[in-house]
């Protein structure tokens, strides 16, 4: 099969949809024919990579079995090639492909484009539950998970590229991602650790809007020596914290017009072997699969959270268990290997009709 993957959003440029498109790319390229036309310079140079992937994309597609688009701000040129080539045309939707409140997208792109796609292949089944509740066709939507990359082995981890600090009893807590309200972070450092023994500590890795209001609040509530707020780091940084802390919590909480389309750091947590728990809550449901890879608690409960949490710290035997028995089925069941697959999968059926 040959596909044409088209993709406004890939590394070097870094993000979470830079991220997906790139191992998607490699995993399917590993299996089929697969011919790329990528951004690789961000969303500045969209206004140009829109209309020259339509011109590639016009010799291109005639030549491949399918076309696969890397996320709905791709819908025009998807809808254009499909009615000027009569390829059929897939396209992978995120979270707030469909969920994004404006009124000119979601009559334009959401109930106009995206109506016209012969599959639409999204990253969780939340999404594709607001999908069909803005008049999407169910019968066209596939639920596909992300997929995670072999994590990298200890002798591959920089030990150094960080810095964790605390004594030999310090119970470390991780979130790694954009720091948008949705994340929870600010809600999980003001609500949740002020009701932590003081031996639990918060690393915070990332950067985003909500930065600012997250050191504000940690500073009002004295938490200055528990919470530390990293900022943005490297792929080697990232790898390190992995390996040094105790658990990861991906605490987000339900923010209107926004949601979690999957939640792909908490794969890569559980694939590193780190205990995981996270907010029962949209995309988050199809990653962690409960008792599993991780833990889910419900969305907003400080007790719940504290509770989990405690309980964990106090039996470090289970956490560890947790950690590998998660990491085994990780690995096992989500790599992007067999996620390939499952695209494939939906790729040849469109194709052969």
């Amino acid at each position: 099969m040959k596909v044409l993957f088209i993709s406004r959003a890939y590394p070097p440029v870094i993000g979470g949809i830079e991220k997906q498109n790139y191992e998607l790319a490699a995993a399917l390229g590993q299996k089929a024919d697969v011919e790329l036309i990528v951004n690789t310079r961000g969303k500045a140079w969209l206004p140009i990579f829109l209309p020259w992937s339509l011109i590639l994309g016009l010799f291109k597609a005639p030549r491949a079995d399918v076309v696969l688009l890397g996320d709905a701000v791709l819908a025009p040129v998807g809808a254009l090639l499909r009615l000027l080539t009569r390829r059929p045309v897939a396209c992978v939707v995120h979270g707030l492909d469909i969920t994004w409140d404006n009124a000119i997208y979601q009559s334009v792109w959401v109930k106009g484009l995206l109506s016209q796609m012969n599959r639409l292949l999204a990253v969780g089944n939340e999404t594709i539950r607001q999908a069909v509740s803005r008049g999407l066709a169910e019968e066209r939507c596939r639920f596909i998970p992300n997929g995670v990359a072999t994590p990298a082995t200890a002798s591959e981890v920089d030990s150094s590229a960080t810095y964790i600090e605390g004594g030999d009893d310090t119970f470390h807590l991780l979130t790694l991602g954009r720091l948008i309200k949705r994340k929870g972070v600010a809600w999980f450092a003001s609500e949740v650790m002020p009701k932590l023994p003081e031996n639990t500590h918060y690393w915070v890795a990332g950067d985003g809007p909500c930065r600012v209001q997250l050191e504000q609040l940690v500073s009002e509530r004295d938490l200055q020596d528990r919470v530390h707020v990293l900022g943005r780091v490297s792929e080697l940084q990232k790898q390190a914290l992995l390996s040094q802390v105790s658990l990861f919590v991906q605490p987000n909480i339900a923010v209107e017009g926004d949601m979690e389309g999957f939640g792909l750091v908490v794969l890569e947590a559980a694939a590193a072997g780190l205990p995981v728990v996270a907010s029962r809550l949209e995309g988050l449901q199809d990653a962690i699969s409960e008792g599993k890879n991780g833990v889910l608690v419900e969305s907003g409960n400080v007790d719940a959270y504290v509770a989990t949490i405690e309980a964990l710290a106090a039996d470090p035997a289970h956490a560890t268990h947790l950690g590998e028995q998660g990491r085994d089925y990780t690995l096992t069941h989500c790599l992007w290997d067999q996620v390939a697959d499952l695209y494939l999968r939906e790729l040849g059926e469109i194709s052969a009709r």
